[in-house]
């Protein structure tokens, strides 16, 4: 009977509202990576380093869903936990059972994780897998930006399934499938904490270890194609309404509320920067490149607390991250260790310092009458409404800052220790983590054999017409 229910095409707990709205968000996140950071990314790196910026980025995608499929689903987000002690306890709440999803119940059956004992997902496990896939595979694609130009590609396809395994299941698991963190209240509505604190931090420990670019690289770093920056990053500002509009899991109110709040943060992290390069930069002039960091600043910032937060609190994130992020490039960057370390694309700002101070202004800036899930009425009040109160609304409470402070505290700390593990543990595989010299001057053509801007020769077009 059981079987028969699952495989109707509507079985009575399906919504189809629900449905398709967390598949269209799902393919909007995954528009992010693939073309959004390819065109994105390519168009930041010098011409030599297109092909391989590119094939990083479907790479790292494509091993992440095969991953996700095996084992890292169930990993993240499998219900029950692994429990491997005493429950409450960090043990118990650390990492789910990794077993695959091949069989046919595993896709067709209602999903349910350890995040929704509370509330029931009105779709089945193939679309909460493909909608977290996404977000998986966005995180090693982030911090990809701070080591291209040298990091060897075999390295690459070593790193991203060793380090979605071991360190993005766990921190996923920890927030969002119901472990520690969560059970103690911690809040990351969409992943400021998974998915950017943890990629800029990836991103400083990779770049440190792996080591700065050919001195010649860094020095004439000119941008490949600022019109193609500016449709990767078009797409990126879109792509993040089903980011943080898919997360409520439901296409309701706060659903609407996240997508309004997203763009509203990213506009004032956009005309922070700008106004800030314009008043306080050496040039006094807007740049393009500053309006997208400003761009990317909002966008990462504002996602972990979309829904939590009123319009005005997302106008606030997006002008403090901006702000923030804007001195820490200007003048931390300056500074040791941040000095030593070249971070070629300046992940550990944008994503890194955008990611963790957005997390802590939900402790600041929650609004508690912002309901993610509520019982039926107008106003969505009463027992079972579940929303978040900062500081600012809270009766002046730090809880809220506190537990926000300790999940950062343990996503910095964990994630840059297995990240530097991995690392080390693919230089010794690979007998070294970076392409030699002599490669790094050539670029695409010495790795792949193509270039993105070939330049055709008359002895080329003579053999392709078969003269």
């Amino acid at each position: 009977m059981l079987l028969a229910t699952t495989l109707i095409p509507y079985p009575s707990w399906l919504n189809s509202g629900d449905n398709a709205w967390q598949l269209v968000s799902a393919t909007l996140v995954g528009m992010m990576s693939i073309p959004a950071l390819a065109v994105l990314y390519g168009g930041l790196v010098q011409k030599k380093w297109i092909v391989n910026t590119m094939l990083m980025v479907f790479s790292a995608f494509s091993i992440t869903l095969i991953v996700w499929m095996l084992w890292g689903y169930n990993m993240a987000f499998g219900f029950p936990q692994a429990h491997w002690g005493p429950t409450g306890s960090f043990w118990a709440g650390l990492i789910g059972i990794p077993h695959t999803l091949f069989l046919h119940g595993a896709e067709q059956n209602q999903a349910i994780s350890g995040a929704n004992t509370l509330i029931p997902f009105h779709f089945p496990t193939a679309t909460f897998a493909y909608f977290q896939f996404v977000f998986a595979a966005i995180t090693p694609i982030l911090f990809l930006g701070g080591l291209v130009g040298r990091l060897k590609f075999k390295a690459w396809l070593l790193i991203v399934p060793l380090w979605i395994t071991f360190v993005y299941c766990v921190n996923a698991a920890l927030l969002w499938g119901g472990g520690f963190f969560a059970q103690k209240g911690a809040v990351d509505y969409s992943g400021g904490y998974v998915i950017h604190l943890a990629a800029g931090v990836a991103s400083f420990v990779g770049a440190a270890i792996l080591g700065p670019r050919l001195a010649r690289d860094r020095t004439h770093a000119v941008p490949s194609n600022l019109m193609m920056v500016a449709v990767g990053a078009g797409i990126l500002w879109l792509g993040w309404n089903g980011f943080n509009g898919g997360d409520p899991f439901y296409a309701g109110v706060d659903a609407a509320s996240a997508v309004l709040n997203t763009n509203v943060a990213t506009a004032a992290g956009l005309l922070t920067w700008m106004l800030m390069d314009m008043v306080f930069s050496k040039q006094k002039k807007p740049t393009f490149l500053g309006a997208i960091n400003g761009m990317i600043c909002g966008l990462v910032a504002i996602t972990p607390s979309a829904g939590w937060v009123n319009g005005l609190g997302a106008v606030l994130v997006g002008i403090i991250a901006s702000f923030i992020v804007w001195i820490a490039w200007t003048y931390v960057s300056r500074l040791r260790p941040f000095s030593k370390v070249d971070d070629a694309l300046g992940v550990v700002y944008t994503h890194g310092f955008a990611g963790l101070t957005g997390g802590l202004l939900v402790g600041i800036l929650a609004d508690p009458k912002m309901i993610e899930y509520g019982i039926k009425g107008a106003h969505y009040t009463g027992a079972g409404a579940i929303s978040v109160g900062g500081w600012f609304y809270n009766g002046h409470s730090w809880h809220q800052f506190w537990e926000q402070f300790l999940a950062a505290a343990w996503i910095i700390c964990y994630t840059g220790v297995m990240t530097a593990i991995i690392f080390f543990l693919v230089k010794f595989v690979l007998r070294g983590l970076r392409e030699k010299d002599e490669v790094l001057e050539v670029g695409d053509l010495a790795i792949h054999d193509e270039e993105a801007f070939p330049v055709e020769t008359f002895a080329e077009r003579v053999n392709s017409l078969g003269r």
